[in-house]
């Protein structure tokens, strides 16, 4: 499991420019089940993505294909953890390695 963190680069009006093709990008893992969460950082100074793939390379993959990282309008952080325990309602995407 994946703990994904954007920070934005570019002051907010040049990211709002590309909010739209980043919403469409979010549905397509979403549609895929690789984004489980995601939303904005209070402040509005990114955001966080909670993702289940494969593995680490392609996590970054997906990453890549961000239009927010393609514009250069923000950075990601990717930290990998095993998600071992859980309220019940996420029982289902507990790791049991």
């Amino acid at each position: 499991m994946f703990l994904v963190l954007l920070s934005y680069r570019k002051p907010l009006g040049e990211v709002d420019r590309h909010v739209a093709a980043h919403m469409e990008f979010l549905a397509r893992h979403y549609a895929t089940g690789e984004f489980l969460l995601s939303g904005r950082k209070q402040p509005r100074t990114g955001g966080v993505i909670l993702a289940q793939v494969a593995d680490r390379s392609q996590m970054e993959a997906i990453v890549r294909s961000d239009p927010f990282v393609r514009e250069g309008v923000a950075d990601y952080e990717i930290i990998e953890f095993i998600a071992s325990s859980s309220a019940p309602a996420l029982h289902s995407v507990r790791e049991t390695a």
